[in-house]
């Protein structure tokens, strides 16, 4: 009868693979997006986080340096996620003003409720922060540039106006909530977005 071998007392341990900075980033924000899934945004703090990862406390605090910054993190993940989820749609859609108007707007709502009511509780734990102010109002400015950029083809020689598209997003915000809530359907929020949109690119077009 065969035996196995016993295990040389000299045998070199298989050395552990050390992740890459960017790779615990990304680590960390996954497990932070599911504590505030699973715990809500109160319970993230850079302690917590650290437990949930397994890792220890000053790993994070490099990372994120703050309980603000980690939720600043969090919103930068996910609008970029967003950005690259509508500049894909974008790019797949029809080159017609209605294409263009329902890609923007089926993408955005989609996007908003892909998080559910975990962005809004991130941005209400960032209230008043700095850190938030700066980062939304960048965000903000990029997404407005996309669509105009997009929607440029049929605005007109004036082009779209900085009031009009302000006007636009924040209809793209309210109607987002109101649909994370289930006060609307995903579907009615897709459709009134895209006719504020449409009528926006009709306004300017005779100005």
């Amino acid at each position: 009868m065969s035996t196995q071998p016993e295990p040389s007392q000299h045998s070199t341990p298989r050395p552990r693979t050390r992740m890459t900075r960017q790779d615990r980033f990304v680590q960390l924000l996954q497990v932070a997006w599911q504590l505030v899934s699973e715990e809500g945004t109160d319970a993230l703090t850079l302690g917590r986080l650290a437990e949930a990862a397994g890792i220890t406390k000053p790993t994070v605090y490099e990372h994120f340096g703050t309980r603000n910054g980690l939720l600043a993190a969090l919103y930068q993940d996910f609008e970029n996620r967003q950005n690259h989820i509508i500049d894909e749609a974008i790019a797949a859609g029809e080159s017609t003003l209605q294409g263009k108007a329902q890609v923007i707007a089926a993408s955005y709502i989609a996007c908003v409720l892909t998080e559910g009511r975990e962005i809004p509780e991130v941005l209400a734990a960032l209230s008043g922060s700095p850190e938030l102010a700066s980062l939304r109002k960048a965000c903000q400015k990029s997404y407005i540039e996309k669509c105009r950029r997009v929607l440029a083809p049929f605005a007109g020689a004036a082009g779209l106006s900085q009031a009009a598209l302000w006007a636009m997003l924040g209809a793209a915000d309210s109607l987002a909530a109101v649909a994370v809530e289930g006060e609307i359907s995903e579907q009615q929020a897709v459709d009134e977005l895209y006719q504020v949109i449409v009528e926006m690119l009709r306004r300017q077009a005779q100005a």
